[in-house]
């Protein structure tokens, strides 16, 4: 086999990896065992176990695969309002939107990983990735009117932090409704 191909069945095994513990997690708990990951993922354990020799380097990695695309979510948000191609207001809500969403569907491996001594805020590069392009959204927003003046990136984390993630969708949409009158000019 040659080396990219080893290289690119490694990158999938891992993702699929990733994939099925956050699945498995959320659906069995923290007791769920590396053998029923493995077996989710299609892959053998010493598969699992050559790219996580633990459980909380697995927990880890499956925290920072949600980051990350929480990240690359606030900047494409950014982007798009940037270019003039969608307004500024309604990023900021459907990004609020999906967080809750994905918040809600990772709430037990944030729980696991808690209860594994895993840092689920290590990732100081991404959060201050994910406020920059939040503070670039609110100021486009402000500036069109549509976001009130006195939001600050500080008031989005807020809410954030504060999602009622271990409610259902639509409560915690309802949530979101009720609060946005607080962030936009109506």
């Amino acid at each position: 086999m040659a080396k990219d191909q080893v290289r690119a069945d490694a990158v999938r095994n891992r993702a699929r990896i990733v994939g099925a513990a956050r699945a498995q997690i959320a659906a069995h708990g923290v007791d769920v065992g590396m053998d029923e990951i493995a077996s989710a993922a299609g892959v053998a354990v010493g598969t699992l176990y050559r790219h996580f020799p633990t459980k909380r380097h697995l927990v880890s990695a499956v925290v920072a695969t949600y980051v990350e695309g929480a990240t690359h979510d606030a900047e494409a948000c950014m982007q798009r309002a940037r270019s003039g191609e969608t307004k500024p207001v309604d990023e900021v809500t459907g990004y609020l939107r999906r967080v809750a969403d994905s918040s809600a569907d990772h709430f037990a491996v944030k729980a696991v990983a808690r209860g594994l001594g895993v840092d689920v805020h290590s990732d100081q590069s991404a959060e201050a990735r994910i406020g920059a392009a939040l503070a670039e959204l609110i100021g486009l927003g402000q500036a069109a009117g549509d976001i009130r003046n006195s939001v600050t990136v500080d008031d989005l984390f807020l809410l954030m932090t504060t999602l009622p993630i271990d409610q259902p969708a639509d409560v915690r949409h309802r949530w979101i409704d009720l609060v946005l009158p607080g962030i936009i000019n109506t």
